[in-house]
Formats: structure tokens, sequence, C-alpha cells
């Protein structure tokens, strides 16, 4: 099968911005139903200092795919010569403020919380689960 011929390149011609937006919800919405569900699993299994670090984890992932959202519909918006897009500054200068802001969680979340390490990263990983999940859902159909 060659590149042109495979699912992901019909997938990509017929993927509109409404279509990435609603794939996105989802994914925002898996992450916020699993790290729930972990955050209890580890608050019950290994305490509430390791609940708090796969919380801070999944919060980091919320806002991961939220900014990376606003990102690309900023740049689609700005491509397709909308009247109603987004200012792209803006969005870079909020996108690198989230950075900063990850940075300050995971400083803190670390230095304070004397949780499992692995809880921070499993919640940090959710957005990879999601996104993934949306990736297999949408070459199914």
């Amino acid at each position: 099968m060659n590149q042109e011929n495979g699912p992901a390149a019909n997938l990509a011609a017929s993927m509109t911005d409404d279509d990435l937006r609603e794939m996105l919800r989802r994914a925002l919405r898996t992450v916020v139903v699993l790290g729930l569900a972990l955050f209890l699993v580890f608050t019950f299994t290994m305490g509430w200092q390791t609940g708090l670090l796969e919380l801070a984890g999944a919060l980091i992932s919320y806002t991961g795919i939220r900014e990376w959202r606003n990102l690309a519909l900023a740049v689609f918006a700005k491509l397709d010569n909308q009247q109603t897009a987004r200012p792209m500054g803006r969005t870079l200068v909020m996108f690198f403020l989230r950075l900063g802001v990850v940075a300050a969680i995971l400083y803190v979340s670390l230095r304070c919380f004397h949780g499992s390490v692995y809880a921070l990263v499993a919640g940090i990983g959710l957005a990879v689960v999601a996104l993934s999940f949306e990736a297999l859902r949408l070459l199914r159909n």
C-alpha cells in the first residue's frame, strides 16, 4: 500500500476543522474521566499525596491538549483566511505562558508532595493515551 492510497491520506483529505475540534473535545473528556479514575485508584492504594501527583499530571495533560487545540485552530483559521480568526500573537503567548505554568506545577508538586513519581508520569501520559485512542477511532471509521 503506497502513501497516497493509505487510510491516513483519505482521512486527512476528508477531515474538517469541526472534525478536529470534536476529536480534541473528546480527547479532553477522556483525559478528565481517566484522570479522575486514576486519582481515586492512586489515592486509595498509595495515599493522597500520590493521588495529587497524578491529578497534577492529568491537569498538565488537559491543558496541553487544550493549548494545542487553540494553536491548531488559530493556524487553520489563518490558512483559511477566516475573518473570525483568533489573534496569532495572543495564542502563541498563551502557549508559552502555559509552558511556564507547567514547569511551576511540576516543581511545586514534586517538591511538596512526596508520593510516587510514577503517578505524575501516568497523569502526564493521559494526553498520549487519549489522543492515541481518538486517532484509532478516526482510522476505524
